[in-house]
């Protein structure tokens, strides 16, 4: 596939973000783990995609030998695993019990066997700044502990490792149904992350939306801060709303669901604002899934 001009850096239509860089692989389960309500993490052996993906990128996801559900489902990184010799050997997904495929998948165990591809998709692109803050509601979170982990210098991630300078603080806003959902938070916390909850019900944390959590970390300070978004599309409208208001940049991650996830059924567009001011429909998974929040019509 021929790639237009351009540093991969800053073009998004690069071929750096299509599947002719991506890897298959025919991958054991290590474990598989209940992290809260109908939530699960998962941990696959896969070190030649491991070595390769970068935070906000994601995997196809598809069960071996199995052809129903037939098509694969998107899955972000959550983070990689490392080894004794401290190389990257496998990742971990965090996934809901939604559907068939992910019903199915709860019930896998370690040597069971499946099939993935990737990475896919563009990732995160953190320029210089002094304030992370990551906000996400639902299932959300999970292109986020990797992305936390490489903001504070504490991982590198990518062959080779992408150079990023650490920023000084990394600020969670997570929304969850009730309690029973919030999935995964003593991760965030042991990598260095101050972490804020809400809870629809008020079971945890505040009583009320994320978007409330992140109006209060932006009135401490909106200066050096940068804003990265994912999960249920009303919420990323509301932040990037309320970073615009703020003059703050927002980085979303799109949730679209995909049937191919390397840029051959156009079935995940999305509409995105040109730099004339119109719109044109874009892939998630190839020119995305991370776009400038303002540049999508919400």
């Amino acid at each position: 596939m021929s790639s237009p001009t351009g540093d991969s850096t800053t073009n998004p239509l690069h071929a750096g973000h299509y599947a002719d860089q991506a890897v298959y692989e025919l991958a054991d389960v290590i474990e598989n783990v209940r992290l809260a309500r109908d939530t699960y993490r998962v941990r696959i052996d896969c070190p030649e995609l491991a070595r390769r993906i970068t935070p906000g990128q994601f995997v196809m996801l598809r069960l071996a030998r199995c052809d129903d559900p037939l098509l694969a489902r998107p899955m972000a990184l959550y983070d990689t695993v490392l080894g004794a010799d401290g190389e990257p050997t496998g990742i971990d997904v965090v996934y809901r019990v939604m559907g068939k495929m992910t019903g199915r998948l709860a019930d896998y165990g370690p040597g069971q066997k499946l099939e993935i591809w990737g990475p896919l998709g563009n990732g995160f692109s953190i320029p210089p700044t002094d304030h992370l803050v990551m906000v996400a509601g639902g299932i959300g979170q999970t292109p986020f502990l990797a992305l936390a982990r490489e903001a504070l210098g504490e991982r590198a991630y990518g062959d080779p490792p992408r150079a990023t300078v650490p920023v000084d603080r990394v600020t969670f806003c997570y929304g969850v149904r009730n309690a029973e959902f919030a999935a995964g938070v003593s991760d965030f916390e042991q990598a260095g992350v101050r972490v804020e909850i809400s809870s629809d019900d008020g079971t945890l944390g505040h009583h009320g939306l994320v978007t409330d959590l992140l109006r209060g970390v932006l009135e401490e300070s909106h200066e050096g801060v940068l804003v990265v978004c994912c999960g249920p599309e009303p919420m990323m409208e509301a932040v990037s709303q309320i970073t615009s208001e703020a003059g703050v940049p927002c980085q979303v991650s799109l949730e679209t669901p995909m049937a191919c996830g390397i840029g051959i059924c156009f079935s995940c567009v999305a509409r995105v604002r040109l730099d004339d001011g119109q719109w044109d429909y874009k892939r998630t998974c190839v020119e995305g899934p991370v776009f400038d929040a303002e540049k999508i019509v919400w």
